[in-house]
């Protein structure tokens, strides 16, 4: 589907509210598989150096660890699956009640394991000495550590979030940028009133959600639309030049209004395929931008041509900086890609589909 980059109407009509996001949310995203292999690896590497400290011999602590691996892997899966399912509501309580959460579920899980599952005769040799108040001690202070462990990650992280504002901010306030605009609006006034009236509210309308939102997610529908404002005033200033194709056929509206992304992550994409792509040329450059939803996935690509004379040492600190804040977000669940193909450079980006207030 080919579309001008400046289409109002039917753009507003998929954006949606960001959803509420708690001020402070201190428990992991136990649903993220990144998370769910950290904490195994964790906890299965602690087990294994346990049991070989205790243990005579090499020989007789691997037997230790591959007996009590049922009880660990078992009340890890368990746990982890249980705070899962529970996140929408613990994350709605004090980041103190977020925090005891994570160590009582797996202290009540294991419990319940080690009294219900594991007390028959016919349970491993090595945990007939693990006692239901070993195993609540044991689990409580793996999920307090994981949680403690999760929450210092996310905080070491969120600079990266308060950086991509700033940058975002500071890039669309360069007085270039404003000043080439209005100088493009001003050339429409007379020839084209009601192009430059349109403009001036697209440039209005950018500058108004840029200084207000300050939320890290929103609509996938919301993006859409402040990418397809930006563009429209790129197309004032540079004319024929720059040349749009949008292609979203195979995401429906629905999936745009509910979709959730990170706030800011398509704009400074699409800034960097003008800045980089199509002012160095002095012939007509197309930026290609395609979203569509794969399965439980969002996958998004933009392309545009590549100039290997350019410098763009600017351009790898966005996406570098776009990589943190997804794997802050999505841990190794979303992923950015880069690529240089029959001359032109290519943009990637795959997250998983997570709907509003969730």
């Amino acid at each position: 589907m080919k579309a001008q980059p400046k289409q109002p109407e039917r753009a507003a009509s998929t954006l949606a509210s960001p959803p509420d996001v708690p001020l402070e949310l201190v428990i992991p995203d136990c649903c993220n598989i990144g998370i769910m292999v950290r904490a195994l690896l964790f906890v299965n590497g602690a087990v294994l150096a346990a049991m070989l400290i205790s243990a005579a011999s090499l020989q007789a602590g691997m037997l230790a660890f591959v007996e009590a691996s049922m009880l660990v892997e078992l009340a890890c899966l368990t746990s982890l699956f249980a705070l899962c399912g529970m996140r929408r509501l613990i994350r709605t309580v004090p980041p103190w009640a977020q925090r005891l959460a994570c160590v009582l579920v797996p202290a009540a899980i294991t419990g319940l394991i080690i009294h219900y599952v594991l007390s028959d005769n016919g349970a491993a040799v090595s945990l007939s000495r693990v006692g239901v108040p070993e195993g609540i001690l044991c689990a409580a202070l793996f999920g307090g550590v994981l949680q403690h462990y999760f929450e210092l990650r996310t905080r070491a992280f969120s600079p990266a979030l308060a950086e991509a504002r700033l940058q975002a901010l500071q890039a669309r306030i360069r007085p270039h940028f404003l000043f080439n605009s209005l100088n493009a609006v001003l050339s429409l006034i007379r020839t084209e009133p009601r192009r430059a009236e349109t403009t001036l509210e697209d440039l209005a309308d950018l500058y108004r959600i840029l200084m207000r939102d300050a939320r890290d997610v929103t609509t996938l529908g919301n993006e859409v639309r402040i990418g397809m404002q930006y563009l429209s005033i790129e197309k004032v200033r540079l004319g024929e030049r720059l040349q749009v194709e949008w292609n979203m056929d195979e995401i429906s509206g629905d999936t745009l209004q509910r979709a959730t992304v990170p706030a800011l992550l398509l704009q400074p994409l699409l800034e960097n395929a003008i800045h980089y792509g199509v002012e160095p040329s002095p012939q007509r450059a197309l930026v290609r931008v395609g979203v569509r939803r794969v399965r439980d996935r969002i996958e998004i690509a933009i392309t545009n041509p590549f100039h290997e004379n350019i410098v763009s040492t600017g351009n790898h600190m966005a996406l570098n900086n776009i990589r943190e804040r997804l794997a802050l977000l999505y841990d190794v669940e979303g992923e950015l890609t880069t690529g240089v193909s029959n001359g032109l450079f290519a943009v990637h980006l795959s997250l998983p589909y997570r709907k509003a207030g969730t």
